[in-house]
């Protein structure tokens, strides 16, 4: 007799182990950055994946000042914006938003990754990005991961 369980491993919130991860943004192009920290968020890149609760890690993202933008993207991709009032579109470049805000460009590509419901509303909050190198999260003790 074969003593191999078919079953199929599901994770509980009481079983999961979430960790700390610091990835350092510098020099790395944005969509390939916002994909890998989407993947740690939502926790695919562990064994115990389950696709309806967050297994997935904290992620602290350093120096989004100096992630990088391929081609004239910096000038030429464009951000939508709409107030709900008429005619009130706003058209942003990523330079723009580069300049107000560096954290912006790399939450909102990951945003956009991430499940649009309560699930992945939720994986947002796991999320910290800081235009620097500093951050007050030493003493969570994240391992700083290579992409």
């Amino acid at each position: 007799m074969n003593t191999i369980s078919n079953k199929t491993y599901s994770a509980t919130p009481s079983t999961i182990e979430k960790k700390w991860v610091i990835i350092d943004a510098e020099d790395q192009p944005l969509g390939r950055l916002s994909t890998r920290v989407a993947s740690i968020l939502r926790g695919k890149n562990k064994p115990e994946f389950t696709p309806h609760i967050d297994t997935g890690d904290n992620v602290v993202v350093i120096n989004a000042e100096k992630v990088k933008l391929t081609g004239k993207k910096m000038t030429d991709k464009k951000y939508f914006r709409h107030t709900g009032y008429i005619g009130s579109e706003t058209f942003t470049t990523a330079s723009e938003m580069m300049r107000k805000d560096p954290t912006s460009l790399i939450t909102m590509a990951v945003k956009g990754m991430l499940p649009k419901n309560k699930l992945g509303r939720q994986l947002q909050r796991n999320l910290r990005v800081y235009a620097g190198p500093v951050h007050p999260h030493t003493a969570q003790k994240p391992e700083i991961k290579e992409l």
